[in-house]
Protein backbone atom coordinates (compact mmCIF):
# COMPACT_ATOMS: atom_id res chain seq x y z
CA UNK A 1 0.00 0.00 0.00
CA UNK A 2 1.25 3.47 -0.90
CA UNK A 3 1.87 6.29 1.53
CA UNK A 4 -1.00 8.36 2.91
CA UNK A 5 -1.40 11.25 0.40
CA UNK A 6 -2.39 13.58 3.24
CA UNK A 7 0.84 12.86 5.13
CA UNK A 8 3.44 12.89 2.37
CA UNK A 9 5.35 16.16 2.55
CA UNK A 10 4.04 16.98 6.02
CA UNK A 11 6.06 17.33 9.20
CA UNK A 12 9.55 16.05 9.80
CA UNK A 13 12.57 18.30 10.07
CA UNK A 14 12.25 19.86 6.63
CA UNK A 15 11.27 23.51 6.28
CA UNK A 16 10.27 23.02 2.63
CA UNK A 17 7.50 20.54 1.88
CA UNK A 18 9.15 19.51 -1.42
CA UNK A 19 12.16 18.14 0.47
CA UNK A 20 9.87 16.00 2.61
CA UNK A 21 8.28 14.61 -0.56
CA UNK A 22 11.73 13.97 -2.03
CA UNK A 23 12.60 12.02 1.13
CA UNK A 24 9.55 9.78 0.62
CA UNK A 25 10.52 9.14 -3.01
CA UNK A 26 14.13 8.33 -2.14
CA UNK A 27 13.00 5.84 0.49
CA UNK A 28 11.72 3.68 -2.36
CA UNK A 29 15.13 3.69 -4.08
CA UNK A 30 13.56 4.30 -7.53
CA UNK A 31 15.25 3.68 -10.86
CA UNK A 32 16.37 6.74 -12.77
CA UNK A 33 15.18 8.89 -14.30
CA UNK A 34 12.72 9.49 -11.49
CA UNK A 35 9.37 10.29 -13.13
CA UNK A 36 7.11 12.99 -11.72
CA UNK A 37 3.70 13.41 -13.32
CA UNK A 38 0.76 15.73 -13.36
CA UNK A 39 -2.19 15.87 -15.69
CA UNK A 40 -5.54 17.41 -16.50
CA UNK A 41 -8.27 17.04 -19.04
CA UNK A 42 -7.96 19.98 -21.50
CA UNK A 43 -11.64 20.82 -21.23
CA UNK A 44 -11.47 24.62 -21.22
CA UNK A 45 -9.55 27.71 -20.19
CA UNK A 46 -6.56 26.57 -18.10
CA UNK A 47 -6.33 28.57 -14.88
CA UNK A 48 -3.94 28.82 -11.95
CA UNK A 49 -5.65 25.89 -10.23
CA UNK A 50 -4.61 23.63 -13.11
CA UNK A 51 -1.12 25.03 -12.72
CA UNK A 52 -0.93 23.38 -9.31
CA UNK A 53 -0.36 20.12 -11.20
CA UNK A 54 2.77 21.55 -12.79
CA UNK A 55 4.26 23.62 -9.96
CA UNK A 56 3.91 21.04 -7.17
CA UNK A 57 5.75 18.57 -9.38
CA UNK A 58 8.31 21.19 -10.38
CA UNK A 59 9.49 21.85 -6.83
CA UNK A 60 9.80 18.15 -6.04
CA UNK A 61 11.72 17.64 -9.29
CA UNK A 62 14.09 20.47 -8.39
CA UNK A 63 14.60 19.11 -4.87
CA UNK A 64 15.57 15.73 -6.34
CA UNK A 65 17.85 17.28 -8.96
CA UNK A 66 19.64 19.17 -6.19
CA UNK A 67 20.41 15.76 -4.69
CA UNK A 68 21.98 14.56 -7.93
CA UNK A 69 19.07 12.58 -9.37
CA UNK A 70 18.02 12.51 -13.00
CA UNK A 71 14.38 13.57 -13.14
CA UNK A 72 11.75 13.51 -15.87
CA UNK A 73 8.74 15.75 -15.26
CA UNK A 74 5.82 14.82 -17.49
CA UNK A 75 2.33 16.20 -17.81
CA UNK A 76 -0.43 14.15 -19.40
CA UNK A 77 -3.13 15.85 -21.39
CA UNK A 78 -6.09 13.54 -20.82
CA UNK A 79 -7.34 14.53 -24.23
CA UNK A 80 -9.12 11.32 -25.18
CA UNK A 81 -11.74 12.13 -22.55
CA UNK A 82 -15.15 12.98 -23.94
CA UNK A 83 -16.49 16.55 -24.03
CA UNK A 84 -19.19 16.37 -21.37
CA UNK A 85 -20.49 19.95 -21.44
CA UNK A 86 -20.02 23.19 -23.37
CA UNK A 87 -17.93 25.61 -21.26
CA UNK A 88 -19.09 29.16 -20.68
CA UNK A 89 -15.81 30.72 -21.77
CA UNK A 90 -12.90 29.90 -24.06
CA UNK A 91 -9.53 31.53 -24.70
CA UNK A 92 -7.52 32.03 -27.88
CA UNK A 93 -3.76 31.42 -27.99
CA UNK A 94 -3.15 35.04 -26.99
CA UNK A 95 -5.10 34.39 -23.78
CA UNK A 96 -8.04 36.55 -24.81
CA UNK A 97 -10.96 35.03 -22.92
CA UNK A 98 -14.17 35.11 -24.95
CA UNK A 99 -17.76 34.06 -24.46
CA UNK A 100 -19.40 31.39 -26.54
CA UNK A 101 -21.11 34.02 -28.66
CA UNK A 102 -17.72 34.85 -30.19
CA UNK A 103 -17.04 31.30 -31.43
CA UNK A 104 -19.09 28.53 -33.03
CA UNK A 105 -20.64 27.22 -29.83
CA UNK A 106 -23.14 25.18 -31.83
CA UNK A 107 -20.30 23.12 -33.24
CA UNK A 108 -19.17 22.32 -29.70
CA UNK A 109 -22.67 21.23 -28.74
CA UNK A 110 -22.82 18.92 -31.73
CA UNK A 111 -19.56 17.28 -30.60
CA UNK A 112 -20.59 16.39 -27.06
CA UNK A 113 -19.40 12.90 -26.24
CA UNK A 114 -16.42 12.96 -28.60
CA UNK A 115 -12.78 13.02 -27.48
CA UNK A 116 -11.27 16.50 -27.20
CA UNK A 117 -8.78 15.62 -29.94
CA UNK A 118 -11.60 14.79 -32.37
CA UNK A 119 -13.34 18.14 -31.94
CA UNK A 120 -12.36 21.04 -34.23
CA UNK A 121 -10.53 23.93 -32.59
CA UNK A 122 -13.14 26.71 -32.10
CA UNK A 123 -10.45 29.24 -33.06
CA UNK A 124 -9.20 27.33 -36.08
CA UNK A 125 -5.54 27.58 -35.08
CA UNK A 126 -4.73 24.13 -33.69
CA UNK A 127 -5.38 20.58 -34.80
CA UNK A 128 -8.22 20.12 -32.33
CA UNK A 129 -10.05 21.47 -29.31
CA UNK A 130 -7.81 19.35 -27.10
CA UNK A 131 -4.62 20.50 -28.82
CA UNK A 132 -5.68 24.13 -28.41
CA UNK A 133 -6.09 23.99 -24.63
CA UNK A 134 -3.06 21.75 -24.17
CA UNK A 135 -1.07 24.42 -26.04
CA UNK A 136 -2.27 27.02 -23.54
CA UNK A 137 -1.14 24.81 -20.66
CA UNK A 138 2.25 24.37 -22.31
CA UNK A 139 2.54 28.13 -22.82
CA UNK A 140 1.68 28.65 -19.13
CA UNK A 141 4.69 26.56 -18.14
CA UNK A 142 6.92 28.41 -20.60
CA UNK A 143 5.82 31.78 -19.24
CA UNK A 144 7.16 30.96 -15.79
CA UNK A 145 10.21 29.09 -17.06
CA UNK A 146 9.23 25.54 -16.05
CA UNK A 147 10.41 22.80 -18.41
CA UNK A 148 7.75 20.09 -18.63
CA UNK A 149 7.32 17.25 -21.12
CA UNK A 150 3.70 17.13 -22.35
CA UNK A 151 2.24 13.74 -23.26
CA UNK A 152 -1.02 13.23 -25.15
CA UNK A 153 -3.25 10.38 -24.00
CA UNK A 154 -4.73 10.20 -27.48
CA UNK A 155 -1.28 9.59 -28.92
CA UNK A 156 -0.50 6.96 -26.28
CA UNK A 157 -3.60 5.04 -27.32
CA UNK A 158 -2.93 5.51 -31.03
CA UNK A 159 0.67 4.35 -30.68
CA UNK A 160 -0.39 1.22 -28.84
CA UNK A 161 1.20 2.26 -25.53
CA UNK A 162 -2.04 1.48 -23.68
CA UNK A 163 -2.75 -1.77 -25.46
CA UNK A 164 -0.95 -4.13 -23.06
CA UNK A 165 -2.51 -2.43 -20.03
CA UNK A 166 -5.96 -2.48 -21.61
CA UNK A 167 -5.62 -6.16 -22.45
CA UNK A 168 -4.57 -7.00 -18.88
CA UNK A 169 -7.55 -5.10 -17.43
CA UNK A 170 -9.95 -6.94 -19.75
CA UNK A 171 -8.32 -10.30 -19.02
CA UNK A 172 -8.95 -9.60 -15.35
CA UNK A 173 -12.38 -8.08 -15.87
CA UNK A 174 -13.90 -9.99 -12.94
CA UNK A 175 -11.19 -8.72 -10.63
CA UNK A 176 -11.57 -5.21 -12.08
CA UNK A 177 -15.31 -5.30 -11.42
CA UNK A 178 -14.79 -6.44 -7.84
CA UNK A 179 -12.32 -3.64 -7.18
CA UNK A 180 -14.36 -0.90 -8.83
CA UNK A 181 -17.61 -1.98 -7.17
CA UNK A 182 -16.11 -0.80 -3.88
CA UNK A 183 -16.06 2.75 -5.26
CA UNK A 184 -18.95 2.94 -7.76
CA UNK A 185 -22.51 1.74 -7.29
CA UNK A 186 -23.29 1.30 -10.98
CA UNK A 187 -20.84 -1.58 -11.47
CA UNK A 188 -22.75 -4.81 -12.15
CA UNK A 189 -21.96 -8.24 -13.58
CA UNK A 190 -22.24 -6.90 -17.14
CA UNK A 191 -19.78 -4.05 -16.60
CA UNK A 192 -16.82 -4.05 -19.00
CA UNK A 193 -13.86 -1.75 -18.17
CA UNK A 194 -13.46 -0.36 -21.69
CA UNK A 195 -15.06 2.56 -23.54
CA UNK A 196 -15.09 2.06 -27.32
CA UNK A 197 -15.30 4.96 -29.72
CA UNK A 198 -18.20 4.65 -32.12
CA UNK A 199 -17.00 4.35 -35.72
CA UNK A 200 -20.22 5.99 -36.94
CA UNK A 201 -20.62 9.13 -34.78
CA UNK A 202 -17.21 9.32 -33.08
CA UNK A 203 -18.57 9.44 -29.53
CA UNK A 204 -17.09 7.53 -26.60
CA UNK A 205 -19.73 5.01 -25.57
CA UNK A 206 -20.19 2.41 -22.84
CA UNK A 207 -22.24 -0.24 -24.62
CA UNK A 208 -19.75 -3.13 -24.88
CA UNK A 209 -21.61 -6.35 -25.79
CA UNK A 210 -18.71 -8.78 -26.30
CA UNK A 211 -14.94 -9.00 -25.87
CA UNK A 212 -12.59 -11.06 -28.07
CA UNK A 213 -9.10 -10.76 -26.61
CA UNK A 214 -7.61 -13.18 -29.12
CA UNK A 215 -8.59 -10.76 -31.87
CA UNK A 216 -8.00 -7.73 -29.65
CA UNK A 217 -11.50 -6.43 -30.35
CA UNK A 218 -14.75 -5.54 -28.61
CA UNK A 219 -18.26 -5.39 -30.01
CA UNK A 220 -20.47 -2.50 -28.96
CA UNK A 221 -23.71 -0.62 -29.38
CA UNK A 222 -23.47 3.17 -29.36
CA UNK A 223 -25.89 3.95 -26.55
CA UNK A 224 -26.85 6.99 -24.51
CA UNK A 225 -24.38 8.13 -21.85
CA UNK A 226 -25.17 10.06 -18.69
CA UNK A 227 -22.88 13.09 -18.27
CA UNK A 228 -23.64 14.91 -15.06
CA UNK A 229 -27.21 16.19 -15.25
CA UNK A 230 -27.58 15.63 -18.99
CA UNK A 231 -27.72 12.72 -21.40
CA UNK A 232 -25.42 12.47 -24.42
CA UNK A 233 -27.37 10.57 -27.02
CA UNK A 234 -25.77 7.64 -28.78
CA UNK A 235 -26.46 6.94 -32.45
CA UNK A 236 -27.38 3.26 -31.97
CA UNK A 237 -24.65 2.01 -34.30
CA UNK A 238 -23.48 -1.57 -33.72
CA UNK A 239 -19.83 -2.12 -34.48
CA UNK A 240 -16.45 -3.56 -33.60
CA UNK A 241 -13.53 -1.62 -32.11
CA UNK A 242 -9.91 -2.59 -31.54
CA UNK A 243 -8.26 -1.95 -28.19
CA UNK A 244 -6.81 1.22 -29.70
CA UNK A 245 -10.24 2.44 -30.83
CA UNK A 246 -11.40 3.54 -27.45
CA UNK A 247 -10.08 4.10 -23.96
CA UNK A 248 -10.05 2.81 -20.42
CA UNK A 249 -12.41 4.40 -17.89
CA UNK A 250 -10.62 7.02 -15.83
CA UNK A 251 -10.25 4.87 -12.71
CA UNK A 252 -8.28 2.34 -14.77
CA UNK A 253 -6.64 4.79 -17.14
CA UNK A 254 -4.91 6.75 -14.37
CA UNK A 255 -3.12 3.66 -12.94
CA UNK A 256 -2.42 2.66 -16.54
CA UNK A 257 -0.53 5.92 -17.01
CA UNK A 258 1.56 5.13 -13.93
CA UNK A 259 2.68 1.86 -15.49
CA UNK A 260 3.25 3.16 -19.02
CA UNK A 261 5.22 6.22 -17.92
CA UNK A 262 6.90 4.62 -14.91
CA UNK A 263 5.57 7.29 -12.55
CA UNK A 264 7.28 7.63 -9.15
CA UNK A 265 5.37 10.64 -7.77
CA UNK A 266 2.13 12.40 -8.58
CA UNK A 267 0.40 15.23 -6.71
CA UNK A 268 -3.35 15.67 -7.05
CA UNK A 269 -6.23 17.76 -5.76
CA UNK A 270 -8.39 16.79 -2.82
CA UNK A 271 -11.21 15.71 -5.17
CA UNK A 272 -9.01 12.85 -6.38
CA UNK A 273 -7.80 12.14 -2.85
CA UNK A 274 -11.32 11.21 -1.78
CA UNK A 275 -12.34 9.30 -4.91
CA UNK A 276 -9.92 8.45 -7.68
CA UNK A 277 -6.80 7.89 -5.55
CA UNK A 278 -8.16 5.09 -3.31
CA UNK A 279 -9.55 3.25 -6.34
CA UNK A 280 -6.40 3.95 -8.38
CA UNK A 281 -4.22 2.53 -5.63
CA UNK A 282 -6.49 -0.54 -5.45
CA UNK A 283 -6.46 -1.03 -9.23
CA UNK A 284 -2.68 -0.62 -9.40
CA UNK A 285 -2.03 -3.23 -6.71
CA UNK A 286 -4.85 -5.71 -7.33
CA UNK A 287 -5.54 -5.49 -11.06
CA UNK A 288 -2.33 -4.32 -12.70
CA UNK A 289 0.07 -5.75 -10.09
CA UNK A 290 2.15 -2.56 -9.94
CA UNK A 291 3.18 -0.27 -7.11
CA UNK A 292 1.35 3.06 -7.18
CA UNK A 293 3.51 6.19 -7.08
CA UNK A 294 4.21 8.28 -4.02
CA UNK A 295 1.09 10.46 -3.70
CA UNK A 296 0.51 13.94 -2.31
CA UNK A 297 -2.76 15.78 -1.96
CA UNK A 298 -2.98 19.53 -2.39
CA UNK A 299 -5.78 21.90 -1.49
CA UNK A 300 -7.62 23.87 -4.15
CA UNK A 301 -7.19 27.57 -4.75
CA UNK A 302 -9.98 30.08 -4.64
CA UNK A 303 -10.10 33.31 -6.60
CA UNK A 304 -11.11 36.29 -4.48
CA UNK A 305 -12.92 33.89 -2.18
CA UNK A 306 -14.80 31.92 -4.85
CA UNK A 307 -13.91 28.47 -6.30
CA UNK A 308 -11.92 28.50 -9.52
CA UNK A 309 -13.98 26.95 -12.30
CA UNK A 310 -13.50 26.86 -16.06
CA UNK A 311 -17.09 25.78 -16.57
CA UNK A 312 -18.54 28.69 -14.58
CA UNK A 313 -16.05 31.21 -15.97
CA UNK A 314 -14.48 32.13 -12.61
CA UNK A 315 -10.87 31.86 -13.71
CA UNK A 316 -7.62 33.78 -13.83
CA UNK A 317 -4.98 32.56 -16.25
CA UNK A 318 -1.23 32.47 -15.82
CA UNK A 319 -0.95 35.11 -18.53
CA UNK A 320 -3.29 37.42 -16.62
CA UNK A 321 -1.38 36.87 -13.38
CA UNK A 322 1.90 37.78 -15.08
CA UNK A 323 0.39 41.09 -16.16
CA UNK A 324 0.44 42.10 -12.49
CA UNK A 325 3.20 39.92 -10.97
CA UNK A 326 6.76 38.99 -11.84
CA UNK A 327 7.09 35.26 -12.65
CA UNK A 328 9.20 34.70 -9.54
CA UNK A 329 6.47 36.14 -7.29
CA UNK A 330 3.91 33.82 -8.87
CA UNK A 331 6.26 30.84 -8.48
CA UNK A 332 6.70 31.78 -4.82
CA UNK A 333 2.93 31.41 -4.36
CA UNK A 334 3.39 27.65 -4.87
CA UNK A 335 6.21 27.42 -2.33
CA UNK A 336 3.58 27.68 0.38
CA UNK A 337 2.24 24.56 2.11
CA UNK A 338 0.09 22.74 -0.48
CA UNK A 339 -2.22 21.32 2.17
CA UNK A 340 -3.60 24.73 3.14
CA UNK A 341 -6.28 26.29 0.99
CA UNK A 342 -5.00 29.48 -0.61
CA UNK A 343 -7.00 32.38 -1.92
CA UNK A 344 -5.50 34.24 -4.83
CA UNK A 345 -6.80 37.73 -4.23
CA UNK A 346 -6.25 40.11 -7.11
CA UNK A 347 -7.33 43.00 -4.93
CA UNK A 348 -4.73 42.16 -2.27
CA UNK A 349 -1.93 41.01 -4.54
CA UNK A 350 0.32 43.71 -3.07
CA UNK A 351 0.43 41.66 0.14
CA UNK A 352 1.72 38.63 -1.78
CA UNK A 353 4.45 40.76 -3.36
CA UNK A 354 5.48 42.16 0.03
CA UNK A 355 5.66 38.60 1.36
CA UNK A 356 7.85 37.53 -1.55
CA UNK A 357 10.14 40.52 -1.03
CA UNK A 358 10.67 39.50 2.61
CA UNK A 359 11.28 35.90 1.50
CA UNK A 360 13.92 37.16 -0.93
CA UNK A 361 15.58 39.41 1.64
CA UNK A 362 15.83 36.50 4.07
CA UNK A 363 17.79 34.55 1.47
CA UNK A 364 20.31 37.39 1.28
CA UNK A 365 20.38 37.85 5.09
CA UNK A 366 18.71 41.24 4.74
CA UNK A 367 15.60 40.47 6.80
CA UNK A 368 14.86 38.66 10.03
CA UNK A 369 12.70 35.60 10.25
CA UNK A 370 12.12 32.47 12.27
CA UNK A 371 14.51 29.56 11.86
CA UNK A 372 12.02 27.79 9.58
CA UNK A 373 11.42 30.93 7.51
CA UNK A 374 15.13 31.45 6.95
CA UNK A 375 15.67 27.78 6.10
CA UNK A 376 12.75 27.87 3.67
CA UNK A 377 14.20 30.90 1.92
CA UNK A 378 17.66 29.36 1.70
CA UNK A 379 16.21 26.15 0.26
CA UNK A 380 13.44 27.35 -2.06
CA UNK A 381 14.58 30.77 -3.31
CA UNK A 382 17.09 29.37 -5.86
CA UNK A 383 14.22 27.36 -7.35
CA UNK A 384 12.00 30.43 -7.56
CA UNK A 385 14.36 32.75 -9.46
CA UNK A 386 16.39 32.03 -12.56
CA UNK A 387 19.59 33.22 -10.91
CA UNK A 388 20.02 34.60 -7.37
CA UNK A 389 21.70 38.00 -7.75
CA UNK A 390 22.48 39.99 -4.64
CA UNK A 391 22.42 43.33 -6.45
CA UNK A 392 18.77 42.92 -7.47
CA UNK A 393 16.47 45.81 -6.50
CA UNK A 394 12.81 45.58 -5.53
CA UNK A 395 10.62 48.66 -5.38
CA UNK A 396 7.77 48.13 -2.88
CA UNK A 397 4.70 47.18 -4.88
CA UNK A 398 2.36 49.92 -3.67
CA UNK A 399 5.10 52.51 -4.20
CA UNK A 400 5.52 51.10 -7.71
CA UNK A 401 1.78 51.70 -8.14
CA UNK A 402 2.30 55.31 -7.04
CA UNK A 403 5.08 55.66 -9.62
CA UNK A 404 2.66 54.27 -12.20
CA UNK A 405 0.48 57.33 -11.68
CA UNK A 406 2.96 59.26 -13.81
CA UNK A 407 3.90 58.20 -17.34
CA UNK A 408 7.38 59.72 -17.40
CA UNK A 409 9.98 56.88 -17.05
CA UNK A 410 12.75 59.29 -16.08
CA UNK A 411 10.61 60.87 -13.39
CA UNK A 412 9.71 57.43 -12.06
CA UNK A 413 13.38 56.57 -11.68
CA UNK A 414 14.22 59.95 -10.13
CA UNK A 415 11.49 59.58 -7.50
CA UNK A 416 12.46 55.98 -6.72
CA UNK A 417 16.11 57.01 -6.26
CA UNK A 418 15.15 60.05 -4.19
CA UNK A 419 13.07 57.89 -1.85
CA UNK A 420 15.92 55.40 -1.47
CA UNK A 421 14.30 52.53 -3.35
CA UNK A 422 17.08 52.45 -5.95
CA UNK A 423 20.64 52.62 -4.54
CA UNK A 424 23.16 54.88 -6.23
CA UNK A 425 25.39 51.92 -7.07
CA UNK A 426 22.64 49.72 -8.50
CA UNK A 427 23.69 48.20 -11.85
CA UNK A 428 21.69 49.07 -14.94
CA UNK A 429 20.10 45.62 -15.22
CA UNK A 430 18.85 45.86 -11.63
CA UNK A 431 17.35 49.32 -12.20
CA UNK A 432 15.61 48.12 -15.35
CA UNK A 433 14.13 45.09 -13.59
CA UNK A 434 13.07 47.16 -10.60
CA UNK A 435 11.22 49.69 -12.72
CA UNK A 436 9.52 46.91 -14.68
CA UNK A 437 7.43 46.31 -11.56
CA UNK A 438 5.85 49.73 -12.09
CA UNK A 439 4.04 48.58 -15.23
CA UNK A 440 2.66 45.54 -13.42
CA UNK A 441 1.54 47.60 -10.44
CA UNK A 442 -0.08 50.10 -12.78
CA UNK A 443 -1.97 47.25 -14.47
CA UNK A 444 -3.07 46.02 -11.04
CA UNK A 445 -4.38 49.49 -10.15
CA UNK A 446 -6.35 49.62 -13.38
CA UNK A 447 -7.67 46.08 -13.02
CA UNK A 448 -8.94 46.61 -9.48
CA UNK A 449 -9.75 50.32 -9.89
CA UNK A 450 -8.09 50.94 -6.55
CA UNK A 451 -6.68 54.07 -4.93
CA UNK A 452 -3.73 54.14 -7.35
CA UNK A 453 -5.89 54.23 -10.46
CA UNK A 454 -5.62 58.00 -10.85
CA UNK A 455 -3.34 60.28 -12.80
CA UNK A 456 -1.14 62.13 -10.34
CA UNK A 457 -0.32 65.60 -11.64
CA UNK A 458 3.37 65.60 -10.84
CA UNK A 459 4.81 67.53 -13.76
CA UNK A 460 3.05 70.78 -12.91
CA UNK A 461 0.56 71.97 -10.37
CA UNK A 462 -3.05 72.19 -11.59
CA UNK A 463 -4.39 75.68 -12.21
CA UNK A 464 -6.24 76.12 -8.91
CA UNK A 465 -6.90 78.95 -6.49
CA UNK A 466 -8.25 78.96 -2.95
CA UNK A 467 -9.71 81.48 -0.53
CA UNK A 468 -7.54 82.68 2.35
CA UNK A 469 -8.99 80.27 4.91
CA UNK A 470 -8.43 77.23 2.69
CA UNK A 471 -4.93 78.38 1.75
CA UNK A 472 -4.01 78.77 5.43
CA UNK A 473 -5.48 75.33 6.23
CA UNK A 474 -3.45 73.74 3.42
CA UNK A 475 -0.27 75.32 4.81
CA UNK A 476 -1.05 73.92 8.26
CA UNK A 477 -1.67 70.47 6.81
CA UNK A 478 1.59 70.66 4.85
CA UNK A 479 3.49 71.40 8.08
CA UNK A 480 1.86 68.41 9.75
CA UNK A 481 2.75 66.10 6.84
CA UNK A 482 6.36 67.37 6.93
CA UNK A 483 6.63 66.01 10.48
CA UNK A 484 6.42 62.45 9.10
CA UNK A 485 3.09 61.18 10.41
CA UNK A 486 1.43 57.99 9.14
CA UNK A 487 -1.67 57.81 6.96
CA UNK A 488 -4.17 57.38 9.77
CA UNK A 489 -2.81 60.42 11.58
CA UNK A 490 -2.87 62.51 8.40
CA UNK A 491 -6.45 61.48 7.69
CA UNK A 492 -7.49 62.55 11.17
CA UNK A 493 -5.57 65.83 10.87
CA UNK A 494 -7.39 66.70 7.65
CA UNK A 495 -10.66 66.74 9.61
CA UNK A 496 -9.15 68.69 12.52
CA UNK A 497 -7.52 71.28 10.23
CA UNK A 498 -10.80 71.88 8.41
CA UNK A 499 -12.62 72.37 11.73
CA UNK A 500 -9.99 74.76 13.12
CA UNK A 501 -10.25 76.92 10.02
CA UNK A 502 -14.06 76.70 9.82
CA UNK A 503 -13.94 75.05 6.36
CA UNK A 504 -16.48 72.57 5.07
CA UNK A 505 -14.78 69.16 5.38
CA UNK A 506 -15.86 67.93 1.95
CA UNK A 507 -14.57 71.11 0.35
CA UNK A 508 -11.23 70.72 2.12
CA UNK A 509 -10.87 67.17 0.84
CA UNK A 510 -11.78 68.46 -2.60
CA UNK A 511 -8.97 71.01 -2.35
CA UNK A 512 -6.49 68.20 -1.73
CA UNK A 513 -7.78 66.19 -4.68
CA UNK A 514 -7.58 69.21 -6.95
CA UNK A 515 -3.94 69.76 -5.99
CA UNK A 516 -2.97 66.14 -6.59
CA UNK A 517 -5.27 64.98 -9.42
CA UNK A 518 -6.95 68.13 -10.78
CA UNK A 519 -10.18 66.45 -9.76
CA UNK A 520 -12.71 66.85 -6.96
CA UNK A 521 -12.61 63.26 -5.70
CA UNK A 522 -10.15 60.43 -5.22
CA UNK A 523 -8.90 57.78 -2.79
CA UNK A 524 -8.91 58.13 0.98
CA UNK A 525 -6.72 61.20 1.13
CA UNK A 526 -4.72 60.75 4.32
CA UNK A 527 -3.65 57.15 3.79
CA UNK A 528 -2.90 57.86 0.14
CA UNK A 529 -0.76 60.91 0.92
CA UNK A 530 1.33 58.79 3.30
CA UNK A 531 2.26 56.52 0.39
CA UNK A 532 3.60 59.39 -1.72
CA UNK A 533 7.08 60.86 -1.43
CA UNK A 534 6.80 63.37 1.39
CA UNK A 535 8.69 66.26 -0.20
CA UNK A 536 6.39 66.27 -3.22
CA UNK A 537 3.24 66.32 -1.07
CA UNK A 538 4.52 69.08 1.21
CA UNK A 539 5.54 71.30 -1.70
CA UNK A 540 2.26 70.67 -3.51
CA UNK A 541 0.10 71.50 -0.49
CA UNK A 542 2.14 74.69 -0.03
CA UNK A 543 1.28 75.41 -3.70
CA UNK A 544 4.90 75.67 -4.75
CA UNK A 545 5.43 74.97 -8.44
Amino acid sequence: MAEDPYEVGRGGSRAFWADSVADAIEERDPDEPIVIKGGVSPSGVPHIGHFNEIMRGYYVAEALRDRGHEVRQVFTADDKDRLRAVPRQLADLDWNVVGLGEVDAGALGRNLGKPYTDIPDPFGCCDSYGAHFTTLLRKSAELVGVDVEFVSNTELYADGEFEAVTRRVLERADRARDVLSEYQNKVDDDYVPFLPQCAECGKITEGVTAVDLDAGEVEYVCEDVEAGDQTIEGCGHEGTATLRDGKLPWRFEWPGQWEILGVDFEPFGKDHAEGSWPSGEDVAENVLDIQPPVPMVYEWFTLDGEPLSSSSGNVITVDEVLDILEPEVFKYFFVKDPRKQRDFSVENVDQLVDEFDRFERRYFDEADGSEDEVELAERAYPMVVDEPREQRVRIPYTFAAVLGMTDDPEQREQIARKEGHIPDDAPEWAVEQALARVERAQEWASLTNNEFNYELKRAEMPDVSFDDATAAALDELADFIAEGHDGEAIQSEIYETAKRNDIDISEFFSAGYRLLFDDTEGPQLGTFIAKLDQEFVVERFRRNE
